[in-house]
């Protein structure tokens, strides 16, 4: 998040006051009621800060949580629409890719 914060000219205290929340011992970007993420353009369907997401979103979808059955991927790609499209990763990169970025 400190690239995020110096991209936007903000010291890393107060982008996390703006645009973060805590979440036990981490932070994560502030999403609005809906699910969209702060940085999320409604209009144009993208992430505005993309170049410069951080691990978050970088990981999205290869969490844990997603990759703990058939069923909880499933369930999180009925409300993601970008998941089962685009690289089809097979299980061992993902394991690698998980294990190099600690998710």
């Amino acid at each position: 998040m400190i690239t995020l914060a110096d991209a936007m000219n903000l010291g890393l205290k107060e982008f996390q006051r703006r645009y973060t929340r805590r979440v036990g011992i981490r932070y994560s970007l502030i999403e609005y009621p809906g699910g969209d993420c702060v940085f999320f353009d409604p209009d144009r369907r993208t992430c505005r800060v993309y170049d410069l997401r951080p691990r978050q979103c970088r990981t999205w979808p290869f969490w844990r949580s997603n990759l703990r059955n058939a069923r909880a991927w499933e369930e999180m790609a009925e409300s993601c629409p970008g998941v089962n499209r685009g690289k089809l990763y097979t299980l061992e990169e993902i394991e690698r890719l998980r294990d190099v970025l600690h998710i």
